[in-house]
């Protein structure tokens, strides 16, 4: 089939089998070697995290990285309130699913408590499982993603489609991430220790860094929705 291909075709058929593999390759990491990712490295990435799409070119993402003293700081004042149970969120999260997608959210669940030997009644364990998210599960670097407070729904969705761009960029290396809604959850705080204005509010963070493939909760893979399932084809 190859020979009979030009060698645009060749080369284009080798970028979508490329692009496949690396969006296949990404999952949510929930444990990382303490190695940091070099300044020259991380420059890269976040530029080309940049070139997401957005709604008239407006750009929204207001992108806050943390390393070292920083990202140590921020753990420890979100372990002081959001673990103390000191919920301020910019944006209402219920996080009440009905239907498939509480099926789905059941599913993850299970999948992480069995791979970490965490039962139903074991309380204590549920609390350190839930703990690790605000040490950002040992990653040597967090991101926080804020936008402009005049931003509505569909400059959130543009800040998704750059944290997509950034997760891909980042798995493009090497490296591995979690997005975490639960680092949204006192944007007050975030807000104090970065020193930034009340007008940038908080969606979501993301933590990476390199993998820690010997942790069982990294092996985790949760079901997809087939095509079928979820798109609907019209001519």
């Amino acid at each position: 089939m190859l020979s009979s291909m030009s060698e645009t075709q060749q080369t284009t058929l080798g970028l979508a089998r490329e692009f496949t593999d690396l969006v296949r390759s990404r999952h949510s990491v929930r444990a990382f070697l303490p190695d940091r990712i070099g300044p020259d490295l991380l420059e890269e990435i976040f530029s080309v995290a940049g070139t997401a799409p957005s709604n008239c070119n407006t750009q929204p993402w207001l992108v806050h990285v943390l390393s070292g003293a920083s990202r140590d700081a921020m753990s420890e004042a979100l372990l002081q309130t959001i673990g103390a149970g000191q919920h301020v969120l910019d944006f209402p999260y219920e996080g009440k699913y009905d239907g498939v997608y509480r099926q789905r959210q059941v599913e993850i669940g299970k999948m992480l408590y069995q791979a970490l030997g965490v039962t139903r009644e074991d309380t204590k364990g549920k609390r350190e499982t839930f703990l690790r998210n605000l040490v950002f599960f040992d990653a040597p670097h967090v991101v926080f993603l804020f936008m402009p407070d005049w931003c509505g729904l569909r400059e959130a969705i543009d800040v998704g489609m750059y944290a997509q761009n950034l997760m891909l960029a980042l798995r493009a290396h090497g490296i591995a991430s979690c997005p975490q809604t639960i680092l949204g959850y006192n944007a007050e705080v975030v807000r104090e220790q970065l020193n930034i204005e009340q007008n940038q509010k908080l969606l979501f963070g993301i933590s990476f860094g390199y993998e820690d493939k010997s942790y069982p909760e990294n092996q985790i893979r949760p079901t997809r929705s087939t095509v079928s399932e979820i798109v609907r084809f019209y001519d």
